[in-house]
């Protein structure tokens, strides 16, 4: 008899445990998670806690940004505001991927296609004006794959899409792209390299001027002319991604370059 009661409970667990292991898989997915620390800095953090950084900078405008960890950190290109590891606090574990290999002008970009814990990365090589790199250099555009939501963060792009960069792009949910000239795409040329790319879910600027960064053109020029209700503007600098097919599509969502928390706190000390 006892060994029929084991022999019973081992048959149990067997059927028990693969059900279960169905049942977790196929248990919805938290969205990701959007943060924005002002220039081009992001983080996008997938539902199992891995966490991708954008083009890290370490601006004084900004106030030190602490205490942001990463898994995986992505630099454009090698400019010091787009390349300043020293802003995430575990670098040292992280992986990093450089869209870039050599000096200034003379970079070259280095391709990238490959998973690393579960986040397809690919990367498309562009310029950072619109006179092929002579004036600024080469940029990089990657795009991530996670938690099936492709995005694409576009660096310091400096000119329109041709038909091949937007065949390698591909189909995009989200579009983080510079809309404040000088060095990078202006609003006007922002709004058109979106429509080339007609993102479904979201758009989120990056690289203007703030009040606390003013040598960029604001972001009044890529706002003109927008439908109203498709533009939300956040006081926070975070935003969880949703399908929710109630809101317009696709969303322009100006995130603030602080937390809310930190804004506050700004407020109160003056």
């Amino acid at each position: 008899m006892l060994r029929f009661g084991i022999l019973c409970t081992t048959l149990l667990f067997a059927v028990i445990a693969p059900f279960g292991s169905a049942q977790d898989k196929d248990k919805p997915k938290r969205p990701p998670l959007v943060t924005y620390y002002g220039q081009s800095f992001f983080t996008v953090t997938a539902s199992d806690g891995t966490v991708v950084a954008f083009d890290p900078h370490a601006m004084p405008q900004y106030n030190r940004i602490l205490g942001v960890k990463a898994d995986i950190i992505l630099l454009s290109h090698e400019h010091n505001e787009h390349n300043a590891i020293i802003s995430i606090e575990n670098r040292d574990a992280a992986k990093i991927i450089r869209g870039l290999s050599g000096p200034g002008l003379k970079a070259n970009w280095v391709a990238t296609d490959e998973t690393i814990k579960g986040v397809q990365i690919k990367s498309v090589g562009v310029f950072h004006d619109g006179m092929e790199g002579m004036r600024y250099g080469k940029n990089t555009i990657f795009i991530i794959e996670v938690d099936g939501w492709r995005i694409a963060h576009m660096g310091d792009l400096g000119h329109e899409l041709t038909t091949r960069q937007l065949r390698q792009i591909g189909p995009l949910d989200v579009v983080i792209v510079p809309v404040g000239g000088i060095y990078t795409l202006n609003g006007s040329e922002a709004k058109r390299v979106v429509e080339q790319l007609k993102p479904k879910e979201y758009i989120f600027p990056m690289h203007y001027g703030t009040p606390v960064f003013e040598d960029l053109l604001p972001i009044d020029e890529f706002l003109e002319g927008q439908v109203a209700r498709n533009v939300v503007k956040l006081d926070d600098n975070k935003i969880q991604l949703n399908r929710d097919i109630t809101r317009p599509r696709p969303l322009l969502v100006q995130l603030h370059y602080w937390a809310k928390d930190a804004k506050d706190d700004a407020k109160e000390k003056k």
